[in-house]
């Protein structure tokens, strides 16, 4: 068998956890092999050992049956393997060329051959059906298209293996079947890809074969046109998951967030969110559809403080809360499951301790005459930790950064549920997460309507707002087109809606 690369029992540990134990992978030339895991099952790791970012403490690796080591990126691209990243490592004042030919900068005499290198991008590109623009600036193009820009970057330096880790976490439905028919192309030519991804849809739809890790141990590879999403979840998961959402019939209550006829205004200075009106009743889970950059993420920044509303008002229990403050409306009850984890939800370097006390750091017994309560933090954020399922190799006192995306997630969750808030806003709550932390919190937010909270929803996701919510209002640049009741829609009549064709139309 033509193995382009062999991973052989391969060894990672860290502090408190082994990442890799006993790992080994093959990847056939021309072949998709996908690595399914849980968040923290080890999967990044392996490929950065591959990628020459971390060196193994034991184990070996083949490429083109010839034993290597892999020391850093470097040696793996000359290696002829590249890897798009989950955050993309891209300087955004640079222009596309500038990005990708960093580090290999092509010379006429002593002055970098810019033009030159354009012109090749541009070439790779029509190629490859990627369509970038060479000379944009990477601050001015969607994150799809970023996406590209580092595609371009790989094949500007020939890797024959490429590395996608979670490529579609940040992508809209479109732009995931545009990359799934890039990856077509590419092994059409003859690349082999390897794709780190817990979502079983597209792993069914572009992957050969799949190698299933879990919590560090390979369970199994299989033939992916022979086995069922359900079969491949039970690998990976280690018991059945339910794709399902249980969700009891539950009478909503009283309102308890109005948002009336409210206009703000994006970073440059155009309207973003226009008249728009919803209610949101206790008991309830309100779902907010639409394609990404119709305004969003503007609407949730106006409702939790973070950006000025123009006019309009946003009424909490009756009262106009537009212009209190992000901590009076904390403190009035709102809380807020932000859509960027990393830059919003998190700080980074503290503790998961740290970051669990954040907005209430002040309160007793967290803090006693100005001086803060450790033994007080930490048993509060252990509590956090057992009941909302956060695995750290290092409990209350492990970095924020050190935890895998699905715990960054279950850390925040748990955060914003344990304040006991009012309306608690969830914004692409489960993005890039596992079938498993998905399932769990879907039902976290379940748990939180059939208490007699107000949920309010916004994901890019269709299928996670027609299983949750009670409701579903449309927003479509900025303005909100209508309101369904989720049990008498379907993903077509809501996708058209987002598309802005109206019902009936």
């Amino acid at each position: 068998m033509d193995h382009i690369i062999e991973m052989l029992n391969i060894r990672k540990e860290f502090p408190g956890i082994v990442a890799n134990d006993d790992v080994s992978i093959s990847l056939r030339k021309g072949e998709v092999l996908a690595l399914l895991g849980e968040n923290g099952a080890g999967k990044s790791t392996l490929m950065s050992i591959l990628f020459g970012l971390y060196n193994p403490d034991a184990g070996t690796i083949r490429v083109r049956n010839q034993e290597v080591e892999i020391k850093n990126p470097t040696q793996a691209n000359n290696l002829g393997i590249g890897m798009v990243h989950q955050h993309f490592k891209l300087v955004h004042n640079f222009t596309v060329t500038e990005n990708i030919i960093l580090g290999m900068e092509p010379k006429k005499g002593l002055i970098i051959n810019r033009d030159g290198a354009a012109k090749k991008i541009k070439e790779l590109s029509e190629y490859y059906g990627l369509n970038v623009d060479p000379y944009a600036k990477i601050e001015d193009i969607s994150v799809g298209m970023q996406q590209r820009v580092e595609i371009l970057k790989m094949l500007y330096r020939d890797a024959e293996v490429l590395i996608f880790d979670e490529p579609t976490a940040v992508l809209t439905p479109q732009e995931i079947r545009e990359l799934m028919k890039i990856m077509r192309n590419l092994l059409e030519e003859g690349k082999s890809i390897i794709l780190i991804t817990h979502k079983l849809k597209e792993i069914k739809e572009v992957a050969d074969r799949c190698t299933v890790i879990r919590r560090g141990k390979v369970i199994g590879t299989v033939q992916v046109n022979e086995t069922s999403e359900a079969e491949m979840a039970k690998m990976m998961v280690g018991r059945e998951v339910s794709f399902n959402v249980d969700k009891a019939d539950n009478p909503p209550g009283e309102t308890v967030l109005e948002v009336k006829d409210l206009v703000v205004k994006d970073n440059r200075g155009l309207p973003a969110v226009n008249s728009f009106s919803i209610s949101l009743r206790k008991g309830e889970i309100l779902g907010i559809a639409g394609v990404d950059g119709n305004g969003q993420s503007e609407l949730v920044e106006a409702i939790t403080g973070l950006r000025n509303v123009e006019s309009g008002a946003i009424l909490l229990n009756g009262t106009d809360v537009s212009k209190f403050s992000i901590k009076d409306r904390f403190h009035a009850g709102i809380a807020h499951i932000p859509e960027d984890r990393q830059k919003r939800g998190l700080v980074l370097d503290y503790s998961i301790a740290e970051n669990m006390v954040l907005e209430i750091v002040s309160n007793p017994p967290f803090s006693k005459r100005g001086l803060l309560q450790f033994p007080a933090i930490a048993s509060y954020t252990e509590r956090l930790i057992q009941e909302f399922d956060v695995r750290s190799g290092e409990g209350a006192k492990a970095k924020a950064r050190a935890l895998s995306g699905g715990n960054q997630q279950k850390a925040i969750v748990g955060r914003e549920i344990s304040h006991d808030p009012e309306v608690l806003i969830a914004v692409q709550p489960t993005r890039g997460l596992d079938v498993g932390s998905i399932e769990y919190i879907h039902k976290r937010l379940v748990e939180q309507r059939d208490k007699g909270k107000a949920v309010l929803l916004v994901s890019l996701e269709l299928d996670e707002i027609l299983d949750l919510s009670d409701r579903i209002a449309i927003i479509n640049s900025g303005v909100c087109v209508g309101e369904v009741n989720a049990a008498e829609t379907n993903e077509n009549e809501v996708g058209l809606m987002m598309a802005g064709i109206k019902q009936g139309a």
